[in-house]
């Protein structure tokens, strides 16, 4: 039976899911630039360049958009933390070997 209660308008983390995506957005998108950057290495350096610059932008802003789909703030922090990690890793990986 339903009880008249509407949902709150406003959640009341978006502060940190929007932290999140910022922060952690950011970081997954200079990542993803560099691991293109080295997977790409065939391609001519102003061509890899100018792609890797200009893909931080939409992938930054599609984090930061796609945050707002988390339950909570606290899901957003450990799935993209937990992204920005194998990121991270796999950029680094491809840097030493």
């Amino acid at each position: 039976m339903a009880t008249g209660k509407k949902p709150p308008l406003i959640q009341r983390d978006w502060a940190s899911k929007t932290l999140a995506g910022v922060l952690l957005g950011f970081t997954l998108a200079i990542a993803c630039s560099g691991l293109f950057s080295h997977l790409n290495a065939d391609m001519a350096l102003a061509v890899r360049a100018q792609l890797a610059m200009w893909m931080v932008a939409p992938i930054w802003l599609g984090t930061l958009s796609v945050c707002y789909f988390f339950r909570s703030g606290w899901l957003a922090w450990l799935w993209l933390g937990g992204v920005n990690l194998l990121a991270l890793a796999a950029l680094t990986m491809l840097r030493l070997f």
